[in-house]
């Protein structure tokens, strides 16, 4: 399936919702808070999974859009069929449970240290304020960690 930059694929509060295996291009999954300012869960570039973790009968939390013109495999949030991806599913369980401890326990600057890690080419593909919101913190406070990194 083709996807323009730009698509939303999934809204916050569908059901049965899909699995998204990007084969190429830049998907990101998000919420945005009552005071509508958007908190970026995930980026998942050519090769990742990207699925909201609700059960098909609940809504699901996150909308998920292109970040870039895409190609991408849909398939139907099964089980059974995710099994035959463990390799992708256990990279992924890996890098958000690391992002949380992250999140919980380590500074601005170290968060931005692992970002850069894990997502080495996605710097030079999304705007500075995706990144700030994916650390938790403002565009500003990147901004000025970037500087205090150069020093």
């Amino acid at each position: 399936m083709s996807v323009k930059k730009g698509e939303l694929l999934q809204h916050s509060g569908d059901l049965n919702t899909k699995v998204y295996h990007v084969i190429s291009g830049l998907l990101r999954s998000y919420t945005i808070d009552q005071k509508g300012k958007v908190h970026i869960f995930m980026f998942a570039p050519e090769r990742w999974t990207i699925a909201d973790s609700q059960s098909k009968d609940r809504p699901c939390d996150l909308y998920i859009d292109a970040l870039e013109d895409s190609v991408v495999m849909v398939t139907a949030k099964d089980l059974n069929q995710e099994s035959k991806n463990v390799a992708a599913l256990i990279k992924r369980m890996s890098v958000l449970q690391k992002r949380v401890v992250m999140l919980m326990s380590f500074s601005a600057i170290e968060r931005y240290a692992h970002f850069e890690e894990t997502y080495p080419e996605i710097l030079q593909r999304v705007p500075q304020k995706m990144v700030a919101s994916y650390l938790g913190i403002t565009p500003e406070a990147l901004s000025k960690l970037k500087k205090e990194r150069m020093k």
